[in-house]
């Protein structure tokens, strides 16, 4: 079994500089993701964490600080191996970015196509994604015919279509209800489970991240107060997560 971190950051920091304000959005960020869990990342608005994730697999890239992805520093790339990079690294989004002018098929087999796959190989990936996650029968349907929950599962399957080996999801069950949200989240278990496959979540939901992550990352202004396991998180650990909410409304 491979003991290595699939995703290693080293002092990663990110600052955004606007006109009115300069936000330090992560302040020296030391983690490793390790293969086989499943991460929830938890904190309040504002806290830093879709920024974390998204400096993951540089959608936004640090300003300081390395990435380190299956022993690369993914910092030090060009476009060209980044991008090759990547296909090993699924994202999920909360609007789901689904292409509305394609059917189930076709937004699941995109990623595909981008890389030249034979047609007849992309199609029989993603019959086989489809009915992983429940859309067998959705296979013509477009996004506008679709409950947020079916999106949501076009968009898993999409990010599967490349085998990846680490799947990074950014507030993926925010826009759901409560039933399709647990639902969506048991599809992410038995992925985790079937396939193998390291899967992190920056989810608000408190109650979601410690029953089905196995481990969690919480952030504080920026900084990580806690990671470890989900089963050690208690009273003290969620009161050092949300501090500034309490603080608020002391």
């Amino acid at each position: 079994m491979n003991h290595d971190p699939i995703i290693r950051i080293e002092g990663l920091s990110k600052t955004f500089v606007t006109k009115k304000a300069t936000v330090h959005a992560l302040k020296d960020i030391n983690l490793e993701i390790m293969p086989g869990d499943i991460y929830g990342i938890i904190g309040m608005s504002g806290a830093g964490k879709s920024t974390l994730v998204r400096c993951m697999n540089l959608l936004e890239r640090p300003t300081s600080g390395k990435v380190i992805f299956d022993g690369t520093d993914i910092t030090k790339l060009s476009r060209k191996a980044l991008a090759e990079k990547r296909q090993s690294i699924g994202m999920i989004f909360q609007q789901f970015n689904l292409l509305m002018q394609r059917n189930v098929e076709g937004n699941i087999v995109f990623p595909l196509e981008i890389t030249k796959t034979p047609k007849e190989e992309a199609v029989k990936r993603a019959l086989e994604l489809m009915e992983i996650v429940d859309l067998a029968e959705k296979r013509y349907s477009y996004p506008s015919e679709l409950s947020g929950g079916q999106k949501q599962r076009v968009a898993i399957a999409r990010a599967l279509i490349n085998k990846p080996q680490i799947i990074l999801a950014d507030e993926p069950v925010a826009s759901l209800d409560p039933v399709t949200a647990k639902q969506v989240m048991d599809d992410f278990q038995r992925i985790n489970r079937d396939m193998r496959i390291t899967i992190l979540i920056n989810i608000h939901h408190v109650d979601l991240a410690l029953q089905y992550a196995t481990r969690v990352i919480g952030i504080r202004a920026g900084r990580v107060v806690y990671d470890g396991p989900a089963g050690e998180v208690d009273g003290a650990v969620l009161d050092a997560i949300y501090q500034d909410r309490k603080e608020a409304t002391a």
